[in-house]
């Protein structure tokens, strides 16, 4: 463990798998070079995307056509679309590293036509499939960029781990199934995350590991095998979306995002001392779970809403006055080496991107921010 005083935490946003996806005229990463001098310019030093593992591991060039998980949320592609993970992987990370922003690596799972998903039948396969990914990584000479490895994104949600229990996510969904399956606290989920971070562990010991999940983390002591945690948390968590009337059930109509535009903001506006003291509750029990078990918290997606979009009757306002207080309740707090501002912080969520001080006066303030728990040596050569 390394004496967190002297590093500064990272301020970092999430590109999920909109990075590479969401390539067509207008789309907002069309053009890497400039999404990136954008990114730098609102003070981001640090990126989250989706390293397509399942599919690099099989056929790192072959060109793979994905199926849409949604079709009324901005994260990657709402049609089918076409994909080539390498040399695109290479080249983005590459790029990152020009301009000083460590990427972290993940995996969302995306479904292809041709099921890869379904070749992760155990904790082995899983951790094979990222030593495969990151031995190109390392051939190619850009390990030094990578900041992280995030085994899945929200372990084990059936949606973006399907191959945990086997559930073809969107199958589910129409017999009814809820998207989020097993919980990361079952004795089975951590065992299986044990072996897959050891077997990682050891083809790269000097890169730290962790899992993300979500909801939240009551109890971080089963998780003491990761390097770092990372805990997804949102306001609208529980009793604000209840009242809001969303579900998450409808990903290919607009029909829950009528009852954002008609209730989200109103129920905020009526008491927003209380959602801030909702949210500060959040943050404030992870601070406690960091700081229990000696390891830094860094959460990508975050503290506001959870589902938003640029559309009519859904202003912004709001949602960046909510993620502005997660953001320096979680700053001030010493417990994170890494903050997002929101999970919004791309190009493609217009009214969020263009507002360059809001991003330039929170990324200010995480980066003069502190760390007050353990780094791992692994995490700490990194900042």
């Amino acid at each position: 463990m390394t004496t967190a005083a002297s590093i500064s935490p990272r301020a970092i946003t999430m590109w999920d798998f909109s990075w590479l996806e969401r390539r067509w005229p207008g789309a907002g990463y069309e053009d890497w070079d400039r999404a990136l001098d954008e990114l730098a310019e609102r003070g981001y030093n640090a990126v989250r995307i989706d390293a397509y593992p399942h599919l690099a591991a099989k056929d790192a060039e072959a060109v793979y056509e994905l199926i849409p998980v949604w079709s009324v949320h901005s994260w990657g592609s709402p049609m089918r679309c076409e994909v080539q993970v390498f040399p695109a992987l290479l080249e983005f990370i590459s790029k990152c590293r020009e301009r000083d922003i460590q990427v972290g690596l993940s995996s969302w799972y995306r479904r292809d036509t041709g099921e890869s998903w379904r070749e992760l039948f155990n904790a082995s396969r899983h951790a094979e499939t990222w030593i495969k990914t990151l031995d190109l990584i390392q051939a190619a000479g850009l390990m030094d960029a990578v900041l992280y490895v995030d085994l899945c994104n929200e372990w084990p949600l059936n949606m973006w781990a399907p191959f945990y229990e086997g559930k073809d996510y969107q199958v589910a969904a129409v017999q009814g199934e809820s998207y989020r399956g097993a919980k990361w606290q079952d004795e089975r989920s951590l065992a299986w995350l044990r072996q897959a971070t050891e077997m990682l562990r050891q083809a790269y010991p000097e890169l730290p590991i962790t899992t993300s999940v979500h909801p939240g983390i009551p109890d971080a002591s089963p998780l003491e095998f990761c390097d770092l945690l990372e805990p997804h948390i949102w306001m609208s968590g529980g009793e604000f979306y209840h009242r809001v009337g969303y579900t998450f059930q409808h990903k290919f109509d607009y029909t829950e995002y009528e009852e954002v535009a008609k209730h989200a903001e109103r129920i905020y506006r009526g008491d927003p001392d209380y959602w801030h003291q909702v949210l500060h509750g959040m943050i404030d029990h992870m601070a406690a779970e960091a700081r229990k078990v000696d390891k830094p918290l860094m959460t990508t997606e975050c503290w506001g809403i959870t589902d938003y979009i640029d559309a009519p009757r859904l202003d912004w306002g709001w949602v960046k006055e909510s993620c502005a207080e997660g953001t320096r309740h979680a700053s001030e707090s010493g417990a994170w080496c890494a903050i997002a501002t929101s999970n919004f912080c791309g190009p493609q969520f217009h009214g969020m991107w263009r507002d360059i001080t809001w991003h330039q006066e929170l990324t200010r303030k995480i980066r003069n921010g502190r760390i007050e728990v353990s780094m791992p040596d692994c995490l700490s050569a990194r900042f």
